[in-house]
C-alpha cells in the first residue's frame, strides 16, 4: 500500500501505517486522516503533534491509557479523557492518531 501526495509516493504497511517514519509531513497526515474519515482540526493537530513529541522522546507510541494520562498532564483534564479523544478519533485515539501522526501502531493495539 502507498499514499500519493504532491506527486510523491509514500510506502505504508497493509494497515496504512507509514513504513518510513521520516516520510511524514502535514500534507501526508491530512491524506491519511481523510482515508480515516477525519477532517483535521486544531484539536486533532494538537493530539498528533503531542504524539510525535512523545514518540521522539520515548521511541514508542503510547497505548490509549498512557496517551490519555499524558495528554491530561500537558493539555488539561478537559482534553485528557477518553470521551474527548474518541470524539476526535472514533476508531481509537491511540491507533488512529498514531497512524495520522506517521508513527508505528501502538503496542497493545489489535
Amino acid at each position: 500500500m502507498a499514499y500519493e501526495v504532491n506527486g510523491q509516493s509514500f510506502e505504508a504497511d497493509e494497515e496504512g501505517y507509514l513504513v518510513n517514519l521520516a516520510d511524514w509531513n502535514k500534507d501526508l497526515a491530512v491524506l491519511i486522516a481523510k482515508d480515516e474519515g477525519i477532517e483535521m482540526t486544531e484539536q486533532h493537530w494538537e493530539v498528533v503533534e503531542f504524539l510525535r513529541e512523545y514518540y521522539n522522546e520515548y521511541q514508542i507510541a503510547p497505548a490509549v491509557r498512557v496517551l490519555t494520562k499524558a495528554i491530561g498532564k500537558k493539555l488539561g483534564p478537559d482534553k485528557g479523557n477518553s470521551k474527548y479523544l474518541y470524539e476526535l478519533f472514533p476508531y481509537g485515539p491511540a491507533k488512529q492518531a498514531c497512524k495520522i501522526a506517521g508513527l508505528p501502531k501502538p503496542t497493545g493495539c489489535i
